[in-house]
């Protein structure tokens, strides 16, 4: 066996999947350069087959950070031949390439979902897997449901994929039904029954539905896996998927027991769930284990008492081993040399001018506040770097308002065209008013879904934080995106979403900028499928030449 865990981070495909969790490319690849930088063994960047975003995003973490001495990167693709081939072209620039390929063995899915019989999985998946594996030396099979699946076709099934060319046997728990005895059990029989499990990696991979995933991924690693795919946060389909730090330092914290690490580098895990909730706009719940903003204080006196004798007495982990060190380091007479050295501890890598672009907005704040510490920093790096490219800018707003007063605001917006636009609106409140001025001048039908603010740090002076999410208006809603088993054709019928995020100490400004952030991408959306729409014209009526659904040279043929 081997002498570590290793960690199959799929929050960039897995996580993705959570409602309203979607990711431009750059995110992704933001995303995946962090993971990397971690330290995690496997990133699964995405489910290539489902769309040309998808495809492009898998196909350029592949190139830029799938290197020599960085991760696996490996693509998602159901056991059929195209969507197999489309995986291998996206992760073929990799150094270290992946293809997980996937069939459901439950008697339930096999029923109800695929319509076939027992004979005819373990015909698709001798075939597919050894596909797979002439195309690609690292090949990873998943019987989907195998939590729900009779015991003994499970084995089957996995013994013809060992001998079929796979390296890594994923045992998905994915309904999230089983209990850690239950799950250790399964692993257990794998390992001892399946022919050839001693010469591949056995993994796990669990959901949240019971609250068992992270129980039931240890349980795994106890009884002989040594792969765990999991997600930042936790993110995933429905209650989402094991914690990955919670995994990590679970692993780390109790060596004793579990006789067993992994190779993360802890500290970069605090930073790591900041980025994923930031880009995805999806909050840390403040009692999370590990990454919650409670999970390193103590309020009850007896607490405070004991630990100010020493931290041992109510806490298992020191806050540094995860990356979380609020220390004030930087105020408003420091330096350019210093702020890009910090930013630098703090794991950031900015260009000269997003380095000037920040440091201009840690001064403004700094002239604001009278303490500013790495949360504040934190969070008005992420708000920097997760804006998209501006096709709309805001440059002022102001807003009148009271208990008497009707709320008003008047925006003046910086456009595409060059020309500056000013237009007032009234609300129902002042970010209400904000808004529907926004609106006016812009002229892009949304619907807002979602409103949430926090406070980075304490005091009357304490930098806000919004995030919000808006839906394309008069979108429908389809579920092709919702399980990697959808039909990709499906994907565009669903209702989008896009997320803003605003941080300012005046909490109406921070709304005002995480709703430009929100539009901007919305917009940029729209441009991009028209423009596919006009490059899919003109190549369908180019005689010599088309695209098939996937992408490839269609010559002569009907498309």
């Amino acid at each position: 066996m081997e002498d570590h865990v290793k960690i199959f981070d799929t929050t960039l495909r897995d996580g993705e999947q959570s409602p309203g969790a979607t990711m431009t490319a750059p995110e992704k690849l933001e995303i995946a350069k962090q993971l990397a930088r971690m330290g995690v063994d496997i990133i699964e960047a995405g489910f290539p087959a489902a769309s040309t975003g998808d495809w492009e995003a898998v196909h350029t973490i592949a190139r830029l950070v799938g290197t020599p001495d960085g991760p696996v990167i490996a693509g998602l693709a159901r056991a059929n031949r195209a969507d197999i081939e489309r995986c291998w072209t996206a992760v073929r620039p990799a150094a270290k390439p992946r293809i997980h390929t996937f069939l459901a063995t439950s008697d339930i899915h096999l029923e109800y979902k695929l319509r076939m019989s027992r004979e005819q999985v373990k015909a698709t998946v001798r075939e597919m897997v050894a596909y797979a594996r002439s195309l690609c030396e690292d090949v990873e099979f998943s019987p989907e449901d195998a939590g729900r699946s009779d015991p003994q076709f499970l084995h089957e099934v996995l013994a013809i994929a060992i001998e079929a060319g796979a390296t890594t046997l994923n045992i998905p728990d994915t309904v999230g039904y089983l209990t850690p005895e239950e799950y250790g059990a399964l692993i257990r029989g794998i390992r001892e029954s399946v022919p050839g499990a001693d010469r591949v990696t056995i993994s796990t991979h669990c959901h949240d539905d019971l609250g068992f995933a992270v129980a039931n991924s240890l349980a795994g690693v106890r009884n002989g896996a040594r792969q765990v795919e999991c997600t930042i946060n936790g993110i995933g389909e429905r209650a989402g998927n094991a914690a990955l730090e919670e995994i990590v330092m679970a692993l780390h914290t109790r060596p004793q027991f579990y006789g067993v690490g992994t190779r993360i580098d802890t500290t970069q895990i605090a930073r790591a769930s900041r980025m994923v909730s930031s880009i995805t706009g999806l909050p840390v719940q403040p009692n999370k284990a590990i990454v919650g903003a409670n999970a390193f204080s103590h309020e009850a006196g007896i607490h405070q008492d004991g630990m100010l004798k020493h931290h041992l007495t109510y806490e298992i982990m020191r806050p540094e081993t995860i990356g979380k060190d609020s220390s004030l380091v930087l105020g408003k007479h420091s330096g350019r040399h210093a702020f890009r050295k910090h930013l630098e501890q703090l794991g950031y890598e900015l260009s000269d001018g997003e380095i000037e672009t920040a440091f201009r907005r840690f001064k403004d704040l700094a002239d604001k506040k009278k303490i500013v510490d790495d949360r504040d920093i934190v969070a008005l790096i992420d708000d920097q770097l997760h804006q998209p490219a501006p096709i709309w800018v805001l440059e002022q707003v102001q807003v009148s308002c009271g208990n008497t007063a009707i709320p008003t605001a008047t925006v003046r917006l910086h456009g595409p065209d060059g020309e500056v636009r000013t237009d007032s609106a009234q609300g129902t409140g002042p970010v209400d008013a904000v808004y529907k001025a926004i609106n006016r001048v812009v002229g892009q039908p949304n619907v807002l879904t979602e409103f949430s603010i926090k406070a980075i740090t304490e005091g009357i002076d304490a930098v806000g934080e919004v995030t919000i999410r808006i839906e394309e208006e008069g979108n429908g809603n389809g579920n092709g995106h919702d399980h990697p088993g959808g039909d990709p054709d499906r994907r565009e019928s669903r209702a989008r979403t896009y997320t803003g995020h605003g941080v300012h100490t005046d909490i109406i400004v921070a709304a005002a900028f995480a709703y430009m952030g929100a539009l901007n991408k919305l917009i940029a959306a729209r441009q991009e499928r028209m423009r596919r729409k006009a490059a899919s014209y003109t190549e369908a009526n180019t005689p010599a030449f088309a695209m098939d659904l996937f992408g490839n040279s269609a010559w002569g043929r009907d498309v």
